[in-house]
């Protein structure tokens, strides 16, 4: 008698298979669901066009399914491996469930996770998660402190339970019809073989089709990006980007970086190490470098915000040199870190801050201990935390982070650092034994408030803690005011220049894969008496800004930093770098050039206040230009010339 596709599809269920085929559907379902929830979530920044729509769930989907196909390899192989005497046991059946319950509460925990880390970074699962898994103690305090875990935990509990009682007839038949070993087999290696076709025919690039960078990241999946992510968190510029020949790139640099007070010390080609000489008596100024977490230009009043939340630093610009067109190169702290310690452009994949082998590298530490300082970096956290206390110890500096505070001096703590007056009470405390010892001293200070959970004492400002982000702006801000205050009392004030700049901006999404003006942040430097007020107008690079302090120091020393001293640099030669982990931007004048994995290049002429960006024909010079600096700045830490 021939079988009916009723009767095919009952086989098929009586059958341990059909466990897997049941398990892709779930995945499948709350995949296309969270999808569709973080569309409604980022709806104001989406092109809603029928291709964007079509691409969004149609790329989705395949990406749905290539993910389903890894994630039930653990069943795959758990029915290869069982006979058909185990599944007629009762415990394996309850064993089943158990294994069900598994899966689809994992499912139903990474979608809320997707929604979690889309509301910090407006984007799928990146390189940035991957990190945060190293980071367990810091990201789950944070999730737990900023969120009701214990109440999401319930629901999800509840909701898986109703999904399995659902489906619980379906899981307990899948044992009817004799499965031999031998057919386990032929389907097992069938699937290991599609697996390893899969593996190197498929990346996350099918999903990027769009102008859009909010489709994109909708058109992926948030457990594939996550694997992709672990597999790519670093990037060789050479195999990746697109560049010269390596004598051309470096011939090109010399050129690019030479400026009117540096002489190359030697006729090395790939070297860029130059003597910075400055006429006149150099000054041996205390310098306090304050790099604020997270703080954008626009939540600045002198920048045009008109919230008041800035008021000490508001009241700071009009004292100090501010400058009004500085860019990050990047959008993590490490990122920022790396840009004004060792003054190099972002190269792509993790910050260098976080890479092995980045030990003994010239940064601005060094050129102060050559001088007689005593060079600190001051943190409100936990060193270990992305590195940071390995990277800044091992780079001339002195690390002093949370664990040199007694529980007495600490008026608050989160799980990312202590209470950022507690921060510059330590800092202050360092910076007095330093100079009382007879020595001068760079402290850069990096605080650790304006993040979530944004969290802080009660009754510094107008804003109840964890509130929103516009609090911890203002707590920082009422910090940084009390620290000058404090510190306009003591010895080393008057012999003291004060640097305060964002590590990178509070966010980095927009419409376009690099908004140029996420990248914005502000810089002041303050030392009356020894620095007139006034506005530095000019285009600038995060790293140029330690080039440019031990320019007003007057410093001579040899350089192997690719950051200009903006005031020593001819007009016109002004350009600045952002960038993600995949993407690498150059600007310069009214241009745009962004370099890609796949050896892709753009040319866009931005938006400088919404961040849009339109695509224009190559400008192949400007091109040519961002390819030297990324390609050499990518070499010299390859090949060791950093240090």
């Amino acid at each position: 008698m021939k079988r009916t596709n009723s009767g095919r599809l009952t086989a098929l269920k009586d059958q341990p298979l059909f466990l897997v085929v049941l398990l892709i559907m779930i995945l499948i379902g709350v995949s296309t669901l969270t999808r569709i929830v973080l569309l409604f979530k980022a709806a104001g920044g989406v092109d809603f066009s029928l291709v964007n729509i079509l691409g969004i769930f149609g790329i989705g989907f395949v990406y749905d399914l290539i993910n389903a196909a890894y994630f039930v390899l653990p069943l795959v192989l758990y029915i290869w491996l069982s006979s058909r005497k185990v599944w007629k046991r009762t415990w394996h059946r309850w064993f089943t469930i158990f294994l069900f319950f598994i899966f689809v509460f994992g499912l139903l925990f990474n979608a809320v996770s997707e929604w979690v880390f889309w509301d910090e970074f407006s984007s799928r699962f990146n390189f940035i998660a991957v990190d945060y898994l190293v980071y367990t103690n810091e990201v789950v305090g944070n999730i737990q402190q900023s969120y009701p875990v214990g109440l999401i935990i319930s629901l999800l509990t509840g909701l898986t339970i109703g999904l399995i009682f659902a489906i619980r007839s379906i899981v307990n038949a899948a044992d009817n019809q004799q499965y031999e070993f031998k057919k386990r087999t032929i389907a097992f290696v069938s699937y290991i073989v599609l697996l390893i076709v899969l593996f190197p025919l498929i990346s996350n690039k099918y999903r990027q089709f769009s102008q859009n960078t909010y489709v994109n990241e909708l058109a992926g999946n948030g457990l594939y990006e996550l694997f992709s992510a672990y597999l790519n968190n670093e990037l060789d510029y050479d195999q990746f980007y697109s560049k010269l020949p390596e004598q051309d790139a470096f011939i090109r640099i010399r050129s690019l970086i030479k400026t009117p007070e540096s002489q190359f010390v030697n006729n090395d080609p790939f070297s860029i190490e130059r003597t910075i000489t400055h006429k006149g008596e150099e000054k041996k100024m205390n310098v306090v470098l304050i790099s604020v977490e997270s703080l954008s230009a626009d939540f600045l009043g002198v920048f045009g915000n008109t919230q008041s939340i800035t008021p000490n630093l508001d009241s700071l610009a009009a004292q100090s040199l501010l400058f009004t067109n500085l860019y990050a190169t990047g959008t993590r702290t490490v990122r920022g870190l790396e840009a004004l310690s060792i003054c190099t452009p972002p190269t792509p994949g993790q910050s260098i801050v976080r890479r092995p082998k980045n030990e003994g590298l010239f940064s601005m530490g060094r050129v102060f201990e050559q001088k007689g300082y005593e060079s600190k970096f001051i943190y409100g956290g936990y060193g270990y935390f992305d590195n940071m206390g390995y990277f800044f110890a091992n780079n001339s500096y002195t690390v002093v982070d949370r664990t040199a505070l007694a529980k007495k001096d600490i008026d608050y703590e989160n799980i990312w650092g202590v209470a950022d007056e507690n921060l510059f009470t330590l800092a202050s405390r360092e910076i007095e034994k330093t100079t009382q010892a007879g020595k001068p001293v760079f402290a850069h200070i990096m605080t650790t408030s304006n993040h979530r959970p944004y969290t802080y004492p009660d009754g510094r400002i107008d804003i109840p803690s964890h509130t929103n982000r516009e609090g911890a702006v203002k707590y920082t801000d009422y910090a940084i005011g009390q620290f000058i205050r404090n510190a306009s009392k003591t010895a080393w004030f008057k012999n003291t220049m004060f640097v305060i700049v964002a590590d990178h901006c509070a966010s980095s999404a927009g419409k376009t894969d690099l908004p140029v003006n996420k990248y914005k942040i502000p810089l002041m430097i303050f030392a009356p008496g020894y620095i007139k007020p006034d506005k530095m107008n000019r285009l600038m690079s995060q790293i140029d800004l330690g080039p440019t302090i031990l320019g007003l120091l007057n410093f001579s020393y040899r350089s192997k930093f690719f950051g200009y001293d903006i005031f020593k640099l001819e007009p016109g030669r002004e350009r600045a770098f952002i960038s993600t982990y995949q993407s690498l931007g150059y600007i310069r004048n009214d241009s745009l050039v962004i370099l890609r994995p796949q050896r892709k290049v753009q040319t866009y002429l931005p938006n400088f206040e919404d961040g849009t960006a339109a695509e224009t024909n190559p400008n192949i010079p400007l091109t040519q230009e961002a390819i030297v600096w990324y390609q050499t700045a990518s070499y010299q830490f390859k090949n060791k010339l950093m240090k």
